[in-house]
């Protein structure tokens, strides 16, 4: 470090063609200055300037020297420059994972929206369901559902997860009515395979907390896929309204068992969680501004 300062100011001496108008221009006194180019030289072990009372000029090796320690100067320069633009306003590459449903459905589709707003950000998303090491992996950001998060990252909660119980109207017509939680029992429930808990449906009511254990011929790691399953009649399931919220409103599905509030099989809110920094970067700060207006304070799916 102690060579790269003497690089530097050495550099400023030649430009400024004295000691003391470099001096000037660092902020520092003339003695600094001519003791950091002194000791550059006692550890080239050669004379970079030759000194005369009147002038300075440079060596053969002076010359050649100075050369390498301008391009070092503007290279660290346009790093400084480089810094304080992406810091400035949104700008550069921003890699994002996301689940793959709520991705698919949510968030891919407000990608053209975001990037119209600021242009200068180019958007990486990774659509995958497993957890995700935001430092080790290189992610900016991740959008997760979750009770609650890790205390070493940063949660900005977007919007809740809301549950529904629900079928065909083809199904429901041609199966025993739907009126406890009890009777799923004698259903053909679809649920998620990589969840032990999907198996068990927990429900709240007036009348308290209610548990059913739920067989069915169809299990699958994904949202999207479970709705297809039932939008063609195969049973019943229990899907995030993220999902299927337009599917209940233009009645392609019914909701079941509405006087019992369930219980997800996963995260009850979606969040964007990012590393903590005192210098949060603005592409970051704007993409979950963004989400934010976008699915609060009541998400879209659920309106």
């Amino acid at each position: 470090m102690d060579k790269l300062t003497g690089m530097m100011v050495f550099a400023k001496v030649v430009e400024a063609k004295s000691f003391s108008a470099a001096a000037q221009r660092l902020g520092i006194s003339k003695s600094s200055v001519s003791k950091q180019v002194a000791q550059l030289e006692r550890s080239l072990k050669a004379r970079l300037l030759n000194r005369t009372t009147r002038r300075l000029s440079l060596t053969e090796v002076g010359t050649a020297f100075y050369e390498h320690c301008a391009r070092m100067l503007a290279e660290a320069e346009a790093a400084e420059l480089a810094v304080s633009r992406l810091h400035a306003e949104p700008r550069g590459v921003l890699k994002v994972t996301v689940p793959a449903a709520f991705g698919h459905l949510h968030i891919a589709p407000a990608i053209p929206d975001f990037i119209a707003r600021h242009p200068e950000v180019a958007v990486q998303i990774v659509m995958n369901d497993r957890a995700v090491d935001l430092a080790e992996e290189g992610f900016d950001i991740a959008i997760r559902m979750a009770r609650e998060q890790a205390p070493n990252i940063v949660a900005r909660r977007l919007a809740p997860v809301r549950w529904a119980v629900c079928a065909a109207p083809g199904y429901l017509k041609q199966h025993d009515a739907l009126r406890t939680p009890l009777d799923l029992e004698r259903h053909n429930c679809l649920f998620y395979s990589f969840l032990e808990s999907s198996f068990e449906w927990r429900f709240t009511s007036k009348a308290g907390d209610t548990a059913v254990r739920v067989t069915g011929n169809f299990t699958v790691n994904n949202s999207e896929a479970l709705r297809e399953a039932v939008l063609k009649g195969l049973g019943v399931a229990l899907l995030p309204t993220f999902t299927v919220g337009a599917d209940l409103r233009e009645g392609r599905l019914q909701r079941v068992l509405g006087e019992y509030r369930p219980h997800g099989t996963f995260g009850s809110d979606v969040y964007a969680v990012y590393l903590p920094t005192r210098y949060l970067s603005p592409k970051v700060r704007a993409f979950v501004d963004f989400l934010v207006e976008r699915f609060s304070p009541e998400p879209y799916w659920d309106r």
